[in-house]
């Protein structure tokens, strides 16, 4: 231990003594013995002062504490949970999870059943006026409340796809659509009951999260037909939602279609927690929120795919929706006069596109250009709309075919839009899709209340006519630009519609089958 530094006293120079004089008498040998006694060393070795004898040191001021923000033990159970990824669904960058068929008719079913969420309620309006006691006006706005929801969701919620890791994010929004509905299956008040229809809504937005990532994850050769098994699933769970809440609330209440829905959104959640592997973000760093947002309108300036799959989404959406509004007022008039359940039996048609399209996809979309593949779509959803609307009034047969060939062919041009667009920036599929679905949801607005005025008008003519129209411009927004076409307008690059094998898209994938680099592997154990 080093000693510490202390004065060299002996004991007798502790001590007061009086200063020494020196006499004019004293000699020189005398002065000089006085001062050699006076440079002597001291005989003792140096002491410090005792510790007892030293000062206390002050006392250091206490910091001043910093507030502690703990969260509540059921807050950091859950955030727990929902950051805890399984062994199953780990991810690992030198061997990506694959991309299987399994995994895409999970995508699928959790897309199908969380859309359902935003039509359940449709065909029990009336049932829900009597149970809370309301005009029948005071229901007609949940379904509105809702619409307005889930395009706030697709606005603001879905472009954070691009900028968050993706397990998280649909992970959170299943849990917390779940949580909502919940309160939907307790509360007997009305605004409550509206209210948190317009917030589940807004996180209703997960099949529009998980198309791009399919756009993502699928091979560019067969992006199509796991596209289409995506959106058959989509449409799907429209169907089912409308038939069977109808049928189960004829025989029980209405509280148990939304008890079911509840029990779906928890194993949707579950399966998603389990199996859904944790894919890393496209853009972690690099890219803000608004940043984003502001971004998407510029996309449309960027690419003329996108901003033509756009206009012709706007265009076919607003056929589709002007048909299946008036196709009721036909139906329930002369010469038909059938009942509701009859009219609803309608819907069973579109199961028919469901089937037909991922085979479709996947023996001609994912072997030709997608522009070829819109083009067909469009002229059969043209031929089935004019059959339709100079049969229609005298025949069922004309609203069957014109149903069926308008559902086919719009699903069709649809899934090949999304194969073409999803490929103009990899990193930004999530925000190239809002802008699609921005326009595809415009347009069934513009749909439905001009194809209502239309009907009231000019009768089951004048709204087939507008939805012939409608088509009709859609093709010319397709002819008016050809597949290779790298500006606006004009067919520059060829006229042919097979997919070239030296042609890559946007992340550097090939087109043709040439293609080998898949994504391989079962991850990464537990690691």
């Amino acid at each position: 231990m080093t000693t510490p530094l202390c004065e060299t006293r002996t004991d007798t120079e502790s001590q007061t003594t009086p200063p020494t004089h020196k006499s004019p008498s004293s000699s020189p040998s005398e002065d000089l013995s006085r001062n050699n006694s006076l440079l002597q060393l001291p005989t003792q070795p140096p002491r410090c002062p005792s510790i007892s004898s030293l000062p206390a040191p002050a006392p250091a001021p206490s910091p001043t504490p910093k507030p502690t923000s703990r969260l509540p033990s059921y807050l950091k159970s859950l955030k727990l949970l929902l950051t805890y990824t399984p062994p199953p669904a780990r991810y690992c960058s030198t061997s990506p999870p694959q991309f299987s068929l399994s995994l895409n008719i999970l995508f699928a079913i959790a897309a199908g059943f969380t859309v359902a969420n935003l039509y359940y309620n449709h065909p029990i309006l009336n049932i829900l006026a009597a149970d809370f006691d309301v005009d029948y006006e005071d229901v007609a706005q949940i379904p509105t409340v809702m619409q307005a929801g889930y395009a706030a969701g697709l606005l603001f919620l879905c472009p954070l796809g691009d900028l968050v890791p993706r397990r998280g994010f649909v992970v959170g929004l299943v849990g917390g659509t779940a949580a909502l509905w919940l309160i939907l299956c307790l509360t007997p008040s009305l605004p409550v009951f509206t209210a948190i229809s317009f917030l589940a809504a807004i996180t209703t937005v997960t099949p529009q999260l998980m198309l791009p990532l399919v756009g993502d994850l699928a091979p560019p050769n067969r992006r199509a037909a796991a596209l289409s098994i995506v959106v058959s699933g989509l449409m799907l769970g429209v169907l089912l939602a409308r038939t069977l809440s109808g049928t189960i609330t004829n025989y029980t209440s209405w509280r148990v279609v939304y008890w079911i829905a509840f029990a779906l959104q928890v194993l949707i959640f579950t399966l998603l927690y389990i199996f859904m592997p944790a894919y890393p973000s496209t853009n972690p760093t690099g890219l803000t929120y608004w940043t984003i947002l502001y971004d998407i309108p510029k996309m449309l300036l960027r690419h003329p795919v996108l901003a033509q799959a756009c206009i012709t989404s706007f265009f076919t959406s607003a056929t589709f929706t002007a048909f299946w509004t008036t196709l009721t007022f036909l139906l329930a008039g002369a010469p038909y006069f059938y009942p509701p359940l009859h009219i609803g039996l309608f819907g069973l048609i579109g199961i028919a596109a469901m089937i037909l399209s991922p085979l479709y996809a996947r023996t001609v979309t994912d072997r030709f250009v997608p522009h070829f593949s819109v083009l067909f779509g469009l002229c059969i959803s043209v031929c089935g709309i004019s059959i339709g609307t100079f049969v229609g009034e005298h025949h069922l047969a004309g609203p069957i075919v014109q149903a069926l060939f308008l559902d086919f062919g719009i699903q069709t041009a649809q899934i090949a839009n999304r194969s073409a667009i999803y490929g103009v920036e990899p990193k930004r599929r999530n925000g190239v899709n809002t802008a699609f679905m921005v326009a595809t949801f415009c347009g069934q607005l513009m749909g439905t209340s001009a194809g209502s005025r239309a009907y009231a008008r000019g009768g089951w003519k004048g709204s087939g006519g507008l939805a012939l129209g409608c088509s009709v411009f859609a093709v010319l927004t397709m002819v008016a630009r050809g597949p290779w076409e790298k500006g606006w307008v004009g067919w520059g690059g060829g006229w042919g519609f097979r997919k070239r094998v030296d042609a890559r898209d946007g992340d550097g994938r090939w087109w043709g089958r040439e293609w080998r680099r898949g994504r391989s592997g079962r991850g990464c154990g537990d690691g």
